[in-house]
C-alpha cells in the first residue's frame, strides 16, 4: 500500500513520492521561547514526533529540523518585564521545553537552528529578495512586497483583496505599517528601536522579521526544498503563507512538496487563551494526568482535526493507556513463568499484524487506526494474563504469546507509547517468579504454625512490589504483578 498525504497546498490526498529515494527532509516550526510550553505545543510536537517515528519504521531515513524563534517582540516583552535580557528569557524558556518534550517522549530533532545563530544567512536572504525587486529599504527596514509574487496566497487559498491590511503575522505599530508602499507588505529586516536588541546589517542596526527567520534556517538546514513543512495550521497565513513567497521568490523552487497542519486545541469547548483563564501548560497537564495517556489522547483525533481537552477525555485515555500498558507489561510479568528469556529477545513485529497496522497509518497517517491493531493485541494478552493468573495456566501456545507480546511493543514504540521507569518499575530491579514462590511457601508455612502477624508480614512485602496474591480452596496460592 502506499502512503498518502493530505497536502495543504493542492488541498488533495497525494500519493507520498520523497525527493530522494529513501530519504525524507521535515521542518517544524518549533516555539517562541517566551513562555512555557502549552497544549497546543504538546499536540504538535507528538504529532509530528509520531509523524517520523513512522516513517523511520516504513524504512525512510529522515532529516527532522525544529527550529527556536528567539528574536520576537514577546520575547523583549517579557525581558522588559522582568527586567533581563531576552537572550535569558530565550533560554530558561527552551531548557523547559525540552523537559516537557523528553517527559512526553517526544525524540529530539536532528538539529534546533535559532534565529540569533542564523543571522548571516538571514540578511544573505533579504538582500537577495532586495536585488531580485521584491523587497524595499525604507529608514533602515527591508518590506517584501507582496504584490510582485504573483502566486501569493496560493497555499492559503486567500486572495489580496479579501485580506486585512498589515496582516504580516506579528504586530506592527503605526510606524512601521506608514513605512510600507503597500499595506499587505511584510518586514523582513526592522530598524533598531532605543534599548533595544539589534544586529549589524546592510540597511543599518535591526533585527530580522518572523517570517524571513524560518526561510533562511530551511534552506540552511536542508536546502532550497524539502519534503515536508509542518506545523499547526494557525501557520498557514500568513507565516507559511510568505515563507513561500520569500524563498520561492529568491530560487525559484518550490520550498516543500507536502504541506502538512495539524489542527488546534480547545479546552473545554473553549479556545485556549490566557484571557480565559482556560491557558494550560504542558508541566500543569502532567501534574494531573500520566505522559502515556496524553501521548494515546492526542493520537485517538486525527492529526488535522480540531482536539478538545477535557478531563473527562483525558481521563477515559488514561483508562485506555493502563488498558494498553497492562499488554506491554505481559512479558515482564509472565514471561519467566512462560520460559521466555526477556533478556535475549531480538525486536521483531508479526508481518501480518504488521501490514495491517501499516494499512491504517499510510491513510493520511490514521493514528487512530493503528491504535486500534495496537488494543486489540492488548486485549488478547490481557486475558492470558487473566488466565494464567486465575487457572495456572493458558489456553495458546507460549511462542504465539510471546510472539505477540513482540509485536505490541515493537508497534507501540512506533508511536512512543512505552513502559518506562516512570510507569513501572524498573525491570532489572523486578523481585523473579522463584523469589515470589519461595515467599509464597513460607507464607504458607507461616499460616500452618499459625503465625499470622508473619504470614501478613510477607504479604505485604509482596504487595509493596507490586504482587497480589489470591488464595485458592486447598491451601493453593496463585499470585499475579499488578
Amino acid at each position: 500500500m502506499t502512503l498518502t498525504i493530505y497536502n495543504t497546498l493542492t488541498r488533495t490526498k497525494e500519493s507520498f513520492q520523497p525527493l530522494e529515494k529513501g530519504i525524507v527532509k521535515i521542518y517544524c516550526c518549533g516555539i517562541t521561547a517566551y513562555d512555557y510550553s502549552h497544549l497546543g505545543h504538546a499536540r504538535t510536537c507528538i504529532v509530528w514526533d509520531v509523524v517520523r517515528r513512522y516513517l523511520e519504521w516504513r524504512g525512510y531515513k529522515v532529516q527532522y529540523i525544529q527550529n527556536f524563534t528567539d528574536i520576537d517582540d514577546k520575547i523583549l516583552n517579557r525581558a522588559k518585564k522582568e527586567k533581563t535580557s531576552m537572550e535569558k528569557i530565550a533560554d530558561r524558556f527552551i531548557e523547559a521545553y525540552f523537559e516537557d518534550m523528553e517527559a512526553l517522549n517526544v525524540k529530539k530533532a536532528d538539529a534546533y537552528p535559532r534565529a540569533t545563530h542564523n543571522l548571516d544567512g538571514i540578511k544573505r536572504l533579504v538582500y537577495q529578495l532586495e536585488q531580485l525587486g521584491y523587497a524595499y529599504p525604507v529608514e533602515g527596514s527591508v518590506y517584501y512586497s507582496v504584490r510582485q509574487f504573483k502566486e501569493y496566497g496560493k497555499l492559503s487559498g486567500r486572495k489580496l483583496e479579501d485580506l486585512k491590511a498589515g496582516a504580516s503575522g506579528r504586530v506592527e505599530g503605526d510606524s512601521q505599517t506608514q513605512k510600507k508602499k503597500d499595506p499587505f507588505d511584510f518586514a523582513l529586516w526592522k530598524a533598531s528601536k532605543p534599548d533595544e536588541p539589534s544586529w549589524e546589517s546592510p540597511w543599518g542596526l535591526g533585527r530580522p522579521g518572523w517570517h524571513i527567520e524560518c526561510s533562511a534556517m530551511v534552506r540552511q538546514q536542508l536546502g532550497e526544498t524539502i519534503d515536508f513543512h509542518v506545523g499547526g495550521n494557525d501557520l498557514i497565513f500568513p507565516h507559511h503563507e510568505n515563507e513561500i513567497a520569500q524563498s520561492e521568490a529568491a530560487t525559484g523552487k518550490p520550498l516543500a512538496r507536502y504541506w502538512l497542519h495539524n489542527g488546534m486545541v480547545k479546552v473545554d469547548g473553549e479556545k485556549m487563551s490566557k484571557s480565559l483563564g482556560n491557558f494550560i501548560t504542558i508541566r500543569d497537564l502532567l501534574t494531573k494526568f500520566e505522559p502515556m495517556a496524553v501521548r494515546l489522547f492526542i493520537l485517538q483525533a486525527h492529526y488535522r482535526k480540531p482536539l478538545d481537552f477535557t478531563d473527562e477525555a483525558l481521563t477515559s485515555a488514561t483508562n485506555g493507556w493502563h488498558s494498553l500498558k497492562e499488554g506491554l507489561l505481559f512479558g515482564y510479568n509472565y514471561g519467566e513463568k512462560l520460559g521466555w528469556n526477556l533478556s535475549s529477545m531480538s525486536v521483531s513485529a508479526d508481518p501480518i499484524i504488521s501490514q495491517k497496522f501499516r494499512e491504517a497509518n499510510d491513510d493520511d497517517f490514521n493514528f487512530a487506526g493503528g491504535l486500534a491493531v495496537l488494543f486489540e493485541i492488548a486485549k488478547e494478552l490481557r486475558r492470558q494474563g487473566n488466565i494464567l493468573t486465575h487457572e495456572g495456566k493458558i489456553d495458546q501456545p507460549s511462542e504465539e504469546l510471546q510472539h505477540q507480546w513482540q509485536t505490541l511493543t515493537t508497534l507501540a514504540q512506533v508511536f512512543g507509547l512505552e513502559v518506562t521507569t516512570d510507569n513501572h518499575q524498573d525491570t532489572t530491579s523486578l523481585i523473579s517468579d522463584g523469589e515470589i514462590e519461595e515467599l509464597i511457601q513460607q507464607r504458607n508455612q507461616a499460616r500452618i504454625a499459625k503465625n499470622y502477624t508473619e504470614s501478613d508480614r510477607i504479604r505485604d512485602e509482596l504487595k509493596n512490589q507490586g504482587i497480589t496474591l489470591i488464595d485458592k480452596a486447598g491451601g493453593v496460592t496463585h499470585w499475579h504483578r499488578s
